[in-house]
């Protein structure tokens, strides 16, 4: 490993970091599928070691539904959903007790952060979570993250908090993201094969060409895998964060920037956090079809989107709901929240502001999405 991958997760002399740790359920559980004590105790003894040492932790955990297996009498991950919100919501205050036990005897406070993507990618709520997170680090609390299972449905569908880990890195201002695997790095082949060699150190996408990650290993119990952890990395390295992946027994290891895992390099400048969640955490409820002026005011001047230059909505959506803005070709351009109801943007198409204003009254002198609710795709 060279010297720069080294100071990646270690540090400047005397400089504290903030660190974002995400371990997910294979990590975390026994073959049988239940939450394995020893591992979890493994895991907050060397995160506590690094509090002690003076770093910033936050901990996003998956784990929750495999917490909640055995009270339910369950012996695999359920494939439906309401069964898995069932077993979420019994396991999360499980999981959440054994990482309060297990801080407490060293001397250190956690608190329990459940997050939608409806706290982050609305104006009025993202401000709030990044004041949550700032007061607990402030007050020299743990933060102990997981999506809220029991109402979000997209999460439990995605897989294995990757994509919420990076994200919350970025609403921290992390320094560091560690992402814990049942794989210690990135390998050039299938792991389990003999030619197969790690990759310590990525420097941007060309190092990943030819690279198959899709054959990585799979527990059963979590829903995610090395192709969610890739491009984890890929959204927190492109918002100026590193990232190292390694196996969940190397974690004190990988904090101390030791030759384990595999680093990836940030590429990127930080973002407006609220805009890398919209970018990254929403799913798009519908769209508005852009004519091509329209397309090279958003694209070029960075403009609000107005109603002069729409010519078509599809999708039924509400004020403040993430809609795809689409060019002529159909190409999505942009992303944004957008500031009236589906049903009554029709009205509005290819109508000035002033004569929507003058035919339907002030409310309708509005931008349909605003410049700064909006994020540039691609």
């Amino acid at each position: 490993m060279t010297g720069s991958a080294a100071e990646v997760t270690k540090g400047s002399a005397g400089a504290a970091r903030r660190v974002v740790v995400k371990v997910g359920s294979s990590s975390l559980t026994t073959t049988a599928g239940g939450i394995d004590a020893d591992r979890v105790d493994s895991l907050v003894e060397a995160l506590s070691a690094a509090r002690s040492g003076g770093d910033e932790v936050v901990l996003v955990s998956s784990g929750a539904i495999a917490a909640g297996l055995a009270p339910l009498a369950l012996a695999r991950r359920p494939g439906d959903l309401a069964t898995q919100q069932a077993a979420a919501s019994v396991g999360q205050g499980l999981l959440m007790q054994r990482y309060t036990d297990g801080f407490g005897r060293r001397g250190h406070t956690v608190g329990q952060v459940l997050l939608t993507l409806d706290d982050v990618t609305r104006r009025s709520h993202y401000r709030n979570a990044y004041r949550t997170f700032a007061r607990l680090l402030e007050l020299g609390v743990t933060p102990i993250v997981n999506e809220n299972d029991t109402v979000a449905t997209n999460e439990i569908r995605f897989g294995d908090n990757d994509r919420l880990a990076a994200l919350v890195a970025h609403l921290v201002h992390a320094d560091l993201l560690v992402l814990l695997s049942d794989v210690d790095g990135l390998y050039d082949a299938d792991p389990r094969e003999p030619r197969a060699r790690r990759i310590s150190e990525v420097f941007g996408a060309q190092d990943l060409l030819g690279v198959d990650v899709r054959r990585s290993a799979s527990s059963g119990v979590g829903s995610g895998g090395m192709v969610t952890k890739l491009e984890a990395a890929r959204i927190a390295t492109q918002a100026g964060i590193s990232v190292r992946l390694a196996r969940a027994d190397q974690v004190a290891a990988a904090l101390a920037g030791a030759d384990v895992g595999t680093v990836f390099h940030a590429t990127g400048r930080r973002r407006p956090t609220r805009l890398l969640w919209l970018a990254h955490a929403t799913e798009p409820l519908g769209s508005l079809e852009l004519d091509a002026g329209a397309v090279r005011a958003v694209l070029e001047r960075r403009a609000s989107l107005l109603p002069a230059g729409i010519t078509g909505v599809r999708g039924t959506f509400s004020a403040g709901d993430p809609v795809d803005l689409v060019g002529p070709d159909g190409t999505p351009v942009a992303r944004g929240l957008v500031n009236y109801d589906s049903v009554e943007v029709p009205v509005l198409l290819g109508r000035s502001t002033g004569e929507l204003k003058q035919a339907l009254g002030p409310e309708y002198e509005r931008e349909v999405v605003h410049r700064d609710d909006l994020v540039l795709l691609g």
